[in-house]
């Protein structure tokens, strides 16, 4: 096999859909003596904030000297991406070697138990735990959960830390339809005596969460109790036990990057506290200010002005909102706007017609997307227009402001027009 063969394989296994549980992940692991077991790894978790979460870390590990391992979904750029080192992807040629390493497997789990086939997340995951574990050993790795977290196919390995970076409603078909649902989901990577470092916005799922890290006896650092993130304008002071960090500023704005920050920042103090890593301070500051992340809220072209956002539900569009209000009010904004099947929707344009001049809609090629159409019917704005060809609409725009966002899927695919 070569590399787009090996995609293809991979890929291919979407049609086996999602199905939560570890039950299968545990039996391939098994077959390859538990990779799983050899890695130092924090637990990335939350409905939103994963991704920058886990940037922050990385960069401010690998500035004080430390090789830190990702593994990070979806995809903005390339594939490879999902798996890199110190932001590095994985090669091609690494790729093909671990799908020979684990297609035999996934394939002894369909002939050799009744479980049923692996699914591409749980493929994925897997090549992460063989290549981290077994084949390029890092000093730590930064593992972000795909798709809620007691049932998810990274839930098999015992964390030296865990990451809980928010609890909102998505994929509400699978993991429940209230905050309770999620956090009840969400607690199950809560692990005996394992630091959690949370934040949590709905007061019942908040109260569940810390009634869970007391029976497991954990070390819990909530937000807005523990960690206390006092913001202004642009920059930000973080406050935690002694520590107190002033004048923060980040490339990446919006009040909630000061949150994912500031979880950040604890993860790391008390890694340091435990003796787990050395710290200079000064340079973890500097790489948390000097992160980046594609796809969210990310300047792609200056004149006219387009941003592209990866918010994918309800509360991360909120973000987006709140953010547009804060950085530009100033501006006429115009929405192109695209996502898949089993997002709210309405509640999703509901939001954004706080700030929305114009509307435009659109499709994209991805199985999930929704059609045009279906995501037409949900607005009642004045000013709606139907997009059949975003390439073409991208590049002809001549507004103040074009703010493209509903998925990281379509992200995904509009960035290949700027690069």
């Amino acid at each position: 096999m070569d590399y787009l063969d090996s995609l293809h394989w991979i890929h291919e296994r979407t049609k086996f859909g999602i199905k939560p549980g570890v039950k299968r992940m545990k039996w391939m692991l098994s077959k390859l003596d538990h990779p799983e077991d050899n890695i130092q790894a924090v637990h990335v978790v939350g409905t939103n904030g994963k991704g920058s979460t886990v940037s922050y870390l990385r960069n401010a590990l690998v500035a004080n000297n430390y090789e830190v391992g990702t593994f990070t979904s979806p995809y903005i750029v390339t594939f490879n991406e999902r798996i890199s080192i110190n932001g590095v992807p994985i090669t091609n040629d690494e790729l093909v070697d671990l799908v020979q390493i684990v297609k035999p497997i996934s394939e002894r789990l369909e002939t050799e138990t009744d479980l049923g086939p692996a699914t591409e997340f749980e493929i994925i995951t897997l090549i992460m735990f063989v290549y981290f574990g077994s084949i390029r050993p890092v000093d730590f790795v930064l593992v972000e959960a795909g798709l809620g977290a007691l049932n998810d196919s990274t839930n098999v390995f015992q964390p030296i830390m865990t990451v809980l970076t928010s609890i909102g409603l998505d994929h509400t078909n699978i993991l429940g339809e209230t905050y309770m649902d999620i956090a009840r989901e969400k607690a199950g990577v809560i692990k005996p005596s394992v630091p959690l470092v949370y934040s949590i916005k709905p007061k019942d799922a908040l109260h569940f969460v810390r009634e869970v890290v007391e029976t497991n006896y954990n070390k819990g650092l909530e937000l807005d109790r523990d960690i206390h993130v006092i913001s202004d304008d642009a920059e930000f002071t973080y406050r935690y036990e002694s520590y107190e960090l002033e004048n923060i500023q980040l490339k990446m704005i919006g009040q909630h990057q000061h949150e994912n920050a500031a979880l950040a920042i604890t993860t790391l103090i008390e890694m340091f506290q435990r003796g787990i890593i050395q710290l200079d301070f000064n340079k973890m500051i500097d790489a948390i200010e000097n992160t980046t992340w594609s796809g969210r809220i990310e300047k792609v072209k200056d004149q006219p002005l387009i941003l592209i956002d990866g918010a994918h539900n309800k509360e991360s569009i909120d973000a987006l909102v709140n953010t547009l209000n804060q950085y530009y009010s100033d501006k006429k904004i115009d929405v192109l706007f695209a996502a898949i099947e089993g997002k709210p929707i309405g509640k999703m344009l509901n939001s954004l017609e706080d700030v929305a001049n114009r509307f435009y809609v659109t499709t994209f090629d991805f199985p999930k997307a929704l059609p045009i159409d279906a995501v037409y019917d949900y607005l009642e704005h004045d000013h709606i227009e139907k997009i059949q060809n975003y390439n073409s609409f991208i590049d002809e725009y001549d507004g103040e402001l074009l703010v493209i966002t509903g998925s990281l899927y379509f992200i995904s695919e509009v960035r290949k027009l700027f690069v």
